[in-house]
């Protein structure tokens, strides 16, 4: 087993989406891990696959086009206009796919620490949870705002970095991440941070880090997929 470091790429929200579920679903290399950084076409925000819909439209900026899509995993309102967004894919078999999910959310923070702390980013995981607020929405809310146990948080501030979705299934887990980027400050490279991340994540998955050729999937089942995502239907599951 090799982790699979895949080609950037640029989409719509719901396209990204349904990549990375396809990436989870149908990857021809099944026994591997993949890892992926992508951007998006238009500003974007995306949302946990139980949060309420009509909570979530009351929580975005008023007056603003934005593509606006469910995620196939769990977490809260992820705001993608100035982040760094990546998936992970870990197989069924491997141990941290295994474990439980604080398990895998540390262990994959703990490598995106280290690679900020190498672009000078003073930055840690979240070690306690924060106290409830008996205003907030029950369940996850919106990703920026409060961190959670073992997201990434700004050493000297508290502020949160970065916070990350999981999906378990068959296959394996699906891990979406982002990394807000106004909290890391003005001088991380991003290309040489990307470099390091996956270097790390190798490590820390026990893995050979492999740049990899982006899949070959079924064009029909990609669009079909698409077009399940950008649907009232999806978007207003809940």
């Amino acid at each position: 087993m090799n982790l699979h470091l895949l080609p950037t790429r640029t989409g719509g929200a719901a396209e990204n989406m349904a990549t990375d579920f396809l990436l989870l679903q149908r990857y021809p290399a099944e026994a591997h891990a993949r890892f992926r950084h992508y951007g998006w076409h238009r500003p974007a925000f995306t949302f946990g696959y139980s949060q309420k819909i009509a909570w979530v439209r009351s929580q975005l900026p008023p007056g603003e086009t934005f593509d606006l899509c469910r995620r196939p995993t769990g977490g809260g309102v992820v705001d993608h206009r100035e982040d760094w967004t990546y998936t992970l894919v870990i197989p069924r078999g491997h141990p941290l796919e295994e474990a439980r999910a604080t398990a895998s959310y540390r262990a994959v923070h703990a490598a995106l620490v280290e690679a900020l702390i190498a672009q000078g980013v003073p930055a840690e995981l979240k070690k306690a949870a924060e106290p409830t607020d008996e205003n907030s929405p029950a369940g996850p809310g919106v990703c920026f705002q409060r961190p959670e146990l073992y997201d990434v948080v700004q050493a000297i501030t508290g502020e949160k970095i970065a916070g990350a979705a999981q999906k378990r299934n068959k296959h394996g887990l699906l891990m979406q991440g982002s990394i807000w980027r106004p909290a890391t400050g003005t001088g991380v490279d991003w290309e040489r941070f990307a470099d390091d991340f996956a270097a790390r994540l190798a490590a820390a998955l026990a893995l050979a880090a492999e740049p990899t050729p982006w899949p070959d999937f079924n064009e029909d089942e990609v669009s079909g997929l698409t077009e399940q995502y950008a649907s009232p239907e999806w978007l207003e599951h809940r």
